[in-house]
């Protein structure tokens, strides 16, 4: 089959990572670690597993994060390579499985969990909480967090991967593949709005506006009685999209702690070196770009006492002095898990094709590339927002 491989390659990691953020169109050519192959399709490993066929794959920033170099190395041994990128996926379940007949549409849910590699459940996974799952280095198949980072169970970015029964969630018909394809992150912003806890009223930060930033603030709107959503936007579109999905007001990055002692009625201080913060502040903030200047900037404008919340991959470097002055919670919000609603628990995923069914979505896939024009796909999403798109999709079945 034809499929994009993720390989090993130091020296051209290492060269992304020095220039990648400033020359991002190299990642996207000759540094990227990524080529075009023709492997054999990867192989059902047990009972309970069946061949899927993508429609469309996102391309994610954790994968961005990954070919440039920005990716941490505490998740090395989490991940077993080559591997086949892509865990934002619609796809055809090629074969019957259980109760869901071959043809069935269906979105992935990508943790490759206990019950995915044949294990009694651990802690996390007895609960629902399959994200927190400690056992994905053993069972089955071989290590990997997720599909898309596992050498056996191939990805989105490919003709083929293999599944779980627990990985695989029908689509509605009436769901577009566009939509549908939005699922996965949106459950991960679901998860972490509700994870955060947010009471009535309060104020919260959103730190970027690109497809984690925009569905967290949507999710905002559907999963809390938050009151005023502050979204800190780099380009126009993405001020739009923030102001469409229930922003109260959007800020440029450059004005965000000026803008946010206005709206926030705090104190504003300026240190010998460093960047700017407050006295004062959002209750909650969540930093959904993962960089080192956005977590600086969630951790300087919340509130003493008050909550940020890592939905993006974060990077090192952030100065962690306002957690241990202002006393914050520092959250994390990896993926989706279940949520205990007033009906109960409920998965995330079901929560999130809920509202993806409803919510004014279309147009967010801004460009589908077929595998083969894979450099122009990336190129196209490290420039996302720059060029008025919000995700970029890859579809397997083009030639």
């Amino acid at each position: 089959m034809i499929a994009l491989e993720l390989y090993r390659s130091a020296t051209r990691y290492a060269a992304a990572r020095i220039v990648g953020d400033r020359v991002p169109g190299l990642v996207a050519g000759p540094l990227a670690p990524l080529r075009l192959v023709n492997r054999e399709e990867p192989a059902v490993p047990a009972t309970g597993w069946a061949r899927v066929q993508p429609r469309l794959s996102g391309i994610c920033g954790s994968d961005l994060a990954t070919l440039s170099g920005r990716a941490s190395f505490y998740f090395s041994p989490l991940v077993s390579m080559p591997f086949v990128p892509g865990h934002e996926v619609v796809g055809d379940l090629y074969d019957d499985l259980e109760d869901l007949p071959a043809g069935t549409r269906v979105v992935l849910e990508p943790v490759l969990s206990c019950a995915a590699r044949g294990l009694e459940p651990c802690p996390s996974c007895a609960s629902g909480q399959t994200g927190r799952c400690d056992r994905i280095t053993v069972g089955h198949v071989a290590p990997g967090l997720q599909t898309g980072y596992c050498a056996d169970t191939g990805g989105g970015w490919g003709r083929m991967l293999v599944a779980h029964r627990s990985q695989l969630v029908p689509v509605p018909d009436s769901m577009t593949d566009t939509r549908a394809v939005l699922v996965e992150p949106l459950a991960c912003a679901i998860h972490a709005v509700r994870r955060a806890r947010i009471e009535p009223g309060a104020s919260v930060l959103v730190v970027g506006a690109g497809t984690v930033g925009l569905l967290t603030t949507l999710a905002l709107r559907e999963h809390s009685a938050a009151g005023e959503v502050l979204v800190v936007a780099k380009h126009a579109r993405q001020r739009e999209w923030a102001r469409l999905f229930g922003a109260s007001d959007v800020v440029a990055a450059g004005d965000a702690v000026t803008e946010l002692r206005r709206a926030t009625h705090a104190y504003r201080l300026r240190p010998e070196r460093g960047s700017a913060y407050l006295l004062g502040g959002v209750d909650t903030s969540f930093d959904c770009v993962g960089s080192r200047a956005s977590l600086d900037l969630a951790l300087r404008t919340t509130q003493a006492g008050g909550r940020v919340v890592l939905a993006g991959m974060p990077a090192p470097g952030a100065d962690l002095s306002p957690v241990w002055f202002r006393e914050l919670e520092l959250f994390g919000a990896y993926t989706a898990g279940v949520e205990l609603t007033d009906d109960g628990p409920v998965p995330t995923f079901d929560l999130a094709i809920d509202l993806a069914a409803e919510a004014p979505l279309e147009g967010m896939v801004g460009a589908t590339y077929p595998l083969a024009r894979w450099r122009e796909a990336l190129d196209h999403a490290f420039g996302a927002g720059r060029l008025g798109t919000v995700k970029v999709a890859f579809d397997p079945r083009e030639d």
